[in-house]
């Protein structure tokens, strides 16, 4: 595929005025004839950028199908992969010939027309649309773009791309591997399996059949609930004289259009019925940690740049794909720290992220929520070593250090700025992040002051019981308030004592840290028959949207203090992740609350992004 710069005309089209509009599709003159059953007119499609972007800001030009002679002009459709974008372009025209783009969502059975339709004006000899989106990663959507022009006569380009390529295309690719992530079906004798690769690409086979029987590969981008451009791929038949086949391999992920949760089936007929089955849904394992993330960027809106309805949540996500990016090598979501970063630091009315109004740099009310999005950049910052990030934390930080009150309970910073509570998760919060400030700046005497004075008053509260377990905060009496052990407090506890050490070098903090982990790991409160277990968990109980992701807190510290004493904790988090794995895993690799698996019609084992996530550290944990 060619690269060119763009055009000289892109610079000065923003004076042509644009006839915006959306229509039916219909069959070009020149093309063969289409479906009556179009597609209705186009609402805004949004990702990294919403439609209607002008070109001149996009990051690519490529031009994956042949220009087409539309009556001696040139009809020319421009992609630009790297924002998962395209523009149509009409030259060597006259006045009021016109250009527009036609995008369909169904493999190109249907379409919106006239998408930024343009008119050539007098004295120009071309003009162009704006720009439309490709994908629809929020509505887990693969769309094709077409230019169209109207010059004396209606013509248009090949339809881009019909071909999903990630490291390889469709209908290619040779990886090792022969997995079957489900169950075959079987029908009239036949046996039909998926299969998938260490690639993530995937393919049917038929077996005990006879010659006539047809296989093929149905995908979905949205987990099975509908496949409007993925049936039937790679259908064929079995030969004469043979008793199976198998078709191609398919991809499962669409890096450029963001679409990393397709989930693929196998399918088949026999020759002598006009039945057919399927297997179930699916996708791919080329690794536990990159299937459990790719089931947990399904749910990130680039549009919106943070996973729907939860706002701590989101930065505690953000930070377990950061995470997975440092580990894994893995460079497929690098782009969300920058576009969360970018859409995110600005102020949102409450209930637009937040139940809080987001006042601008990820700050609100809600002291511990800041506190979360300063870690975030904090990890960002550790991968990409942008000094932004670490700006952002430290911005952060300073308006939580001004939430430091040593006049109620000796110092502590408050929970939330009406200074109703101090608890220990706003506290160790605060200590991670100063701690780790110090750490990554140079000559800093300021921000280690502020780390040992918070370490010292967390460990003086009383919030630490005596058998080193973490209670949740403290009274109006400022004594320890016996509320539930939850094991993110724990893991905050422990995740504070590992930077304060590498603060100070002092071993003092390395210990008290092995002390609360060791407690953890010893206490009925936080693990059952070996399995990290938060209370909630109980059969006859479930977890909110904010304990849902307390586990995969934990485990993240818990890490973090294994990877600085010789793997003492490694058999531990192995377990875990192993439990995970065989125990709380479906199909899609959707991972839920309950580790162990298990639930009820009343109380079910939960599966979300947050649970997700949490799973996520854990399966990163064990290496």
């Amino acid at each position: 595929m060619s690269v060119h710069p763009l055009p000289r005309i892109l610079l000065v089209l923003a004076l042509v005025p644009l006839l915006l509009a959306t229509g039916r599709g219909r069959a070009p003159e020149s093309a063969a004839p289409q479906p009556s059953a179009a597609a209705a007119a186009a609402a805004a499609v949004c990702s990294l950028y919403c439609d209607t972007l002008d070109p001149s800001k996009a990051a690519q030009e490529t031009f994956p199908v042949p220009d087409v002679n539309l009556n001696g002009r040139l009809l020319r459709l421009h992609v630009d992969d790297a924002d998962g974008m395209a523009w149509a372009s009409i030259d060597r025209g006259k006045q009021n010939d016109a250009v527009w783009l036609d995008r369909s969502w169904d493999g190109g059975a249907t379409w919106e027309g006239l998408l930024g339709k343009a008119a050539v004006p007098a004295t120009w000899t071309g003009t162009r649309t704006l720009m439309y989106n490709l994908y629809d990663p929020g509505g887990h959507r693969r769309g094709l773009l077409r230019a169209c022009g109207d010059a004396q006569g209606v013509t248009c380009t090949a339809w881009a791309h019909t071909t999903v390529c990630a490291a390889v295309c469709d209908g290619g690719g040779t990886a090792p591997g022969d997995s079957r992530p489900v169950a075959p079906t079987t029908l009239a004798g036949r046996t039909i399996a998926l299969h998938t690769d260490s690639a993530g690409m995937a393919w049917a086979t038929l077996a005990d059949g006879r010659a006539g029987d047809e296989v093929w590969l149905d995908r979905s981008w949205n987990s099975g609930a509908s496949r409007p451009d993925g049936s039937s791929l790679g259908r064929l038949s079995v030969p004469a004289g043979a008793t199976g086949t198998g078709t191609a391999r398919f991809n499962t992920t669409d890096p450029s259009g963001r679409l990393y949760g397709g989930a693929v089936r196998a399918c088949g007929r026999p020759v002598e019925g006009q039945n057919g089955s399927c297997t179930a849904w699916a996708r791919p394992v080329t690794s536990r940690a990159s299937a459990a993330a790719d089931a947990l960027m399904y749910s990130y809106n680039p549009d919106t740049a943070y996973w729907r309805s939860s706002w701590w949540n989101s930065a505690v996500a953000l930070t377990t794909v950061i995470d997975y990016l440092r580990q894994s090598g893995d460079t497929r979501y690098a782009w969300i720290v920058g576009q969360t970063f970018r859409i995110n630091r600005v102020a949102f009315p409450a209930g637009a992220r937040s139940s809080d109004p987001i006042e601008g740099d990820f700050i609100s009310r809600s002291t511990d929520d800041s506190e979360w999005w300063a870690l975030a950049w904090i990890d960002a910052y550790d991968l990409t070593h942008d000094s932004r990030y670490l700006d952002e934390a430290a911005t952060i930080a300073t308006y939580v250090d001004s939430l430091w009150d040593s006049g109620s309970c000796g110092g502590g910073v408050w929970w939330d700025r009406e200074r109703t509570y101090k608890n220990a998760i706003t506290a160790t919060l605060y200590v991670r992040l100063t701690a780790a400030l110090h750490n990554r700046l140079p000559g800093d005497t300021v921000w280690l002051a502020r780390a040992t004075t918070a370490w010292n008053w967390f460990l003086g509260s009383g919030m630490v019981d005596a058998s080193g377990l973490v209670n949740d905060g403290l009274t109006g009496g400022c004594a320890n308030n016996g509320q539930t052990v939850w094991s993110y407090n724990q893991g905050l506890a422990i995740g504070a004592a590992v930077e304060v050490w590498r603060a100070t070098g002092g071993a003092t903090a390395l210990t008290t840290a092995r002390r609360l982990a060791d407690a953890a790991l010893a206490s009925p409160a936080l693990v059952e028959a070996g399995i990290l277990t938060e209370s909630c968990d109980a059969p006859t109980s479930d977890c909110d949207d904010n304990a849902e992701q307390f586990k995969g807190i934990f485990m993240r510290y818990l890490q973090d203090l294994n990877s600085v004493t010789g793997n003492s904790y490694r058999a531990f988090a192995a377990a875990q992740a192993d439990r995970v794995w065989t125990a709380d895993r479906d199909g899609l690799n959707r991972l839920g609350q309950r580790w162990s698996g298990g639930g009820s019609a009343a109380h079910p084992n939960t599966v979300d992004w947050r649970t997700q996530a949490s799973a996520l550290s854990a399966l990163l944990a064990a290496g």
